[in-house]
């Protein structure tokens, strides 16, 4: 779709050229596959124009495609695909009759070209860095890829060992099911190492960019319009979905390719939670949907969006907000300060996220807020699972994954 990375609007036109290229739907080529030693700068642009499906045009004569990124180490892939740049209103207007007080004001924003991860994280994927717990302790036991000051920075901290596994994957934890009960801190550091260990810049969305991604275009209740009676098509929530969550891409896409938008896994977005909704905008006035960014400055409340499996229709609008709650969710943890990285009760089973990446690589100081807790008492309660011996720090870079090889030799 002939849309640039001075983000043009995404009026009825464009929207409808971008839905005629989805047919077929994501003909992926060389051009848009990505692999650890891809530079972030190439991974997703293609030089000319695909014949087929969806693509965004760049001032330069070159075009973001979609494209599969493997996870390093592994056979593990999972796709991302193009959104186009434009502009749009967030939040809900007051004389909806699906109004709630939080989804106001609205709020016109523009946003800018990006990959959004085609469904949400999958516990494939999720295991995967759930495993770096252990390689990062025996790492450590022997001395190997020390974490000191030079590099500290560099590293991340890996998920410790579920409490009672038996509540995480009641429901299942199949490949292909969506991954949850992470904590906001957990999603961003799978985030930083994945983009580590790739060379590609992951990160969770604003609760603005989540709602454009989600909307592709509309600016009904959901976005295949305003009935709640089409949800079965497009959703597993509560009367669908009573067995837990589905499988990830199993239901109609929006106009953007992407699946599970409404319900499935509510998806983590960065942003702090606030009653008044989006009053603090009107003052900020950010203009642009990634600088539209509360960083939280406690562990909760914080905003997970699309509503879940648990939930019903009106929970899985475009505009609906999830606020987080740890004394709730976290109610049956014995762990004194609570996991940091897990939560053990519901509705935490209906939480997970998908990963968004932006067209123009962000800066160091920008994407390290992304990636990392701005909540001093959440890094603190990390600090001090660290400093009793029951976490630890991993460095990783794009030789992560060989000298991983090396250690299970």
């Amino acid at each position: 779709m002939p849309l640039n990375k001075h983000h043009k609007t995404l009026n009825l036109t464009n929207l409808l050229a971008w839905l005629v290229g989805l047919t077929p739907m994501l003909a992926l080529s060389s051009t848009g596959f990505a692999d650890a030693a891809t530079t972030q700068t190439s991974v997703g642009i293609a030089t000319e124009k695909p014949a087929e499906g969806p693509f965004v045009a760049l001032d330069d004569g070159t075009f973001m495609v979609p494209y599969t990124q493997r996870i390093p180490g592994t056979d593990i892939e999972f796709e991302m695909i193009p959104v186009p740049g434009g502009a749009f209103t967030l939040g809900t207007p007051e004389n909806a009759d699906y109004f709630v007080d939080d989804e106001g004001p609205t709020i016109p924003l523009k946003v800018k070209p990006m990959w959004v991860a085609k469904t949400e994280t999958r516990w494939d994927m999720y295991k995967e860095y759930m495993r770096m717990y252990g390689v990062f302790k025996e790492f450590e036991s022997q001395g190997i890829r020390v974490v000191d000051e030079s590099n500290v920075a560099d590293a991340v901290t890996a998920p410790t060992e579920l409490y009672d596994p038996s509540f995480t994957f009641e429901y299942g934890s199949k490949a292909t099911q969506p991954a949850v009960t992470m904590t906001q801190y957990a999603a961003q550091q799978f985030t930083k190492w994945l983009s580590r260990m790739s060379g590609v810049q992951y990160r969770l969305p604003t609760e603005a960019e989540w709602e454009y991604a989600a909307r592709a275009g509309t600016t009904t209740a959901y976005s295949w319009g305003d009935d709640p009676d089409e949800i079965e098509d497009y959703a597993w929530y509560f009367d669908n979905s009573l067995d837990g969550p589905g499988d990830v891409a199993t239901k109609k896409p929006n106009a953007f390719g992407l699946y599970d938008m409404h319900g499935n896994a509510a998806e983590w977005t960065v942003n702090e939670y606030t009653e008044d909704g989006y009053e603090w905008m009107k003052e900020a006035n950010p203009g642009d949907a990634t600088s539209a960014t509360r960083w939280p400055e406690n562990p909760w409340p914080c905003v997970a969006r699309g509503g879940s499996w648990e939930m019903d229709p009106p929970d899985l609008r475009s505009a609906a907000r999830l606020a987080s709650d740890d004394e709730e969710w976290k109610s049956e943890d014995p762990n004194f300060p609570r996991s940091p990285w897990w939560f053990t009760s519901d509705p935490s089973r209906g939480v997970g996220f998908r990963m968004f990446r932006s067209y123009e690589t962000l800066p160091e100081e920008v994407i390290t807020k992304f990636w990392e807790a701005s909540s001093q008492e959440t890094l603190d309660d990390v600090e001090s699972r660290v400093s009793e011996g029951r976490s630890g720090y991993g460095y990783v870079d794009e030789e992560l994954s060989e000298a991983m090889k090396k250690l299970a030799e």
